[in-house]
């Protein structure tokens, strides 16, 4: 028979501990408590969970002193590890207690509001769970690729448990992830960006396929600034990350990939776009189509090319006085004075 809800959350708070020393491993025990940040595995003190039954409540419960917010085990298993379907929670809970799978039954068992896999509704929920870059994993990744300034990166969040599933044959792990948001024009949510990391190296995690995307991308990016009448369009976040070292103050976007940089939807009030492309075949298309699209719309696109493969490797091998240097010479002289940050 499958084991309902109810009775696993009572197996995990009968090892109150030890689930929270797996999923809640930013906090520590002290007393008859353990205490983090937050049900997402936030350093800090303001979450506790019980973990012994005592006249006050039973084992497993939560509470966060900071945001009202309250729960049993099962909630921070679906938390910490970023699940959007009761199904996955629920089947993470039996990996971790060693369980069998579930006998299968007769009728289906209602879920909890369960998104897509996959949809748009999923990709916010993903982003919703997520939190602040500064001072977590993914700002320690960024300024190893030599990314330091992060003014305008809201779209940007990290999370410390994010499923990743090799395939549907595989076991599921977790890792730390940089979340981007992917956006419309009108700046409402419709897809996420994942990039899996390994805390060690501080580089992208050791998987097959380290970046993933999810939800409603083509037209829409992971966006830097807010678009205006100039801005620069590349694939992925770190290129436009690199060259926003030097440009500060000019909107960006990340499309992802080749073929979405090509499929970019324009801003109404976009007069002059700059197309940061990649040094390889994909990326001459891109800028092909994309300037010719462009130009049907009335807008004036001015292609930038790397030194070497891409921007970001430009930053790391040749040094950000060279990336400004290279970078000058390719922009107008109004967008140099506009845009561009001083040399320190």
């Amino acid at each position: 028979m499958t084991q309902n809800p109810h009775d696993l959350a009572r197996r995990l708070a009968d090892r109150a501990e030890t689930v929270c020393r797996h999923y809640l491993s930013s906090g520590r025990r002290e007393g008859g408590y353990w205490l983090v940040g937050d049900v997402r595995n936030t350093p800090g003190r303001s979450m506790y969970v019980r973990l012994k039954d005592t006249p006050r409540g039973p084992a497993g419960k939560w509470t966060d002193a900071a945001t009202g917010e309250h729960g049993d085990l099962l909630d921070v298993i679906r938390e910490s590890c970023g699940l959007l379907d009761f199904k996955d929670v629920t089947d993470e809970a039996r990996t971790f207690l060693s369980m069998p799978p579930p006998e299968p039954e007769s009728r289906p068992q209602p879920r909890q509001s369960p998104a897509p896999h996959g949809s748009p509704e999923a990709a916010l929920r993903l982003v919703r769970m997520s939190q602040p870059i500064y001072g977590t994993l993914v700002q320690a990744y960024l300024r190893e690729r030599g990314i330091t300034d992060l003014r305008g990166t809201g779209s940007l969040h990290f999370h410390p448990r994010c499923y990743y599933r090799p395939d549907e044959h595989s076991p599921t792990e977790t890792w730390p992830a940089m979340i981007a948001a992917v956006t419309d024009l009108d700046g409402k949510i419709t897809g996420a960006h994942r990039t899996w990391l390994d805390p060690r190296q501080r580089d992208k995690a050791p998987l097959d396929t380290p970046r993933r995307a999810m939800g409603d991308l083509l037209g829409n990016a992971v966006r830097f600034g807010i678009g205006s009448e100039v801005m620069a369009a590349g694939e992925g976040i770190e290129t436009v990350l690199s060259v926003r070292q030097v440009l500060p103050d000019m909107p960006m976007l990340a499309a992802l990939s080749a073929a979405h940089l090509a499929a970019i939807l324009f801003p109404d009030t976009l007069r002059r776009l700059y197309i940061l492309r990649d040094d390889d075949p994909a990326g001459d298309g891109a800028r092909d189509s994309l300037v010719e699209r462009a130009n049907v719309a009335g807008i004036e696109a001015i292609a930038i090319s790397p030194q070497l493969g891409d921007f970001n490797e430009d930053l790391r091998t040749l040094g950000i006085d060279a990336l400004r240097s290279q970078t000058r010479m390719q922009i107008g002289p109004q967008d140099v004075a506009r845009f561009m940050a001083l040399a320190a």
